[in-house]
C-alpha cells in the first residue's frame, strides 16, 4: 500500500513511489562548536588537541560516508619521553592517560545490550566532561559539513593556542 502524496518540482508533478535519501544528522552552524572548542584552549593544562576526518577508502557495499573521529587530547602530564611515545589512540577518551576515564556497565540482552556509563575515574572530573562535550558534537555527524569545508577530507586536525593544522591523513 502507498500513500499517494502530491508533490511537484518546479512546477511540475511528480508521480511514483519515493524512497528516502541519506540518513544523515541535520546539519548545524559552526558557530556553536566555539563555546566548547574555546573551553579547551583557555585550559591551561591542554596542549594540543585533534581528530581525524575522512570519507572510508573501502567498499563493503555500503555507501562510504565522510565523517569525523574521536578526539584526542595532550595534556601537560603527556610529553614524548624515551620511555613512552604516544599515539593519537592511546590519547581519546576511553582510557587517557591524564584526563580519565568513564566506567561503563552493560545492560539487557542481545540487541538489546547498551553500554552505559556508570561512573568516573579519574583526577579532574570537569576537564574529562569538558574535552567528552567537544568530542560528542565533533563526532555527532552534526558538523560534518563545516568541517569538510574547513579542513578537507582525509586530514588530520591539530589545534593548540596559536592556530590549527592541517596534514594528509592516511587511513585504510
Amino acid at each position: 500500500m502507498s500513500d499517494t502524496i502530491t508533490r511537484n518540482f518546479l512546477g511540475l508533478p511528480v508521480s511514483g513511489e519515493l524512497r528516502g535519501g541519506s540518513s544523515r544528522v541535520e546539519q548545524k552552524p559552526v558557530e556553536e562548536l566555539a563555546p566548547l572548542l574555546q573551553a579547551l584552549l583557555d585550559d591551561p593544562t591542554i596542549i594540543e588537541f585533534g581528530w581525524t576526518q575522512y570519507t572510508p577508502y573501502f567498499n563493503d557495499g555500503e555507501v562510504c560516508e565522510f565523517s569525523a573521529n574521536e578526539l584526542w587530547v595532550r595534556t601537560t602530564a603527556e610529553t614524548d619521553t624515551e620511555d613512552r611515545e604516544y599515539d593519537d589512540y592511546d590519547l581519546t577518551l576511553w582510557d587517557h592517560p591524564s584526563l580519565g576515564r568513564e566506567k561503563y556497565e552493560y545492560v539487557g540482552e542481545g540487541w538489546n545490550r547498551q553500554c552505559i556509563p556508570v561512573a568516573y575515574e579519574g583526577q579532574d572530573e570537569k576537564r574529562y566532561y569538558r574535552v567528552k562535550a567537544l568530542n560528542e558534537v565533533i563526532t555527532s555527524g552534526a558538523y560534518e559539513t563545516a568541517l569538510l569545508d574547513a579542513f578537507g577530507d582525509h586530514a588530520l586536525v591539530t589545534v593548540r593556542k596559536d592556530g590549527i593544522e592541517v596534514e594528509s591523513y592516511e587511513h585504510d
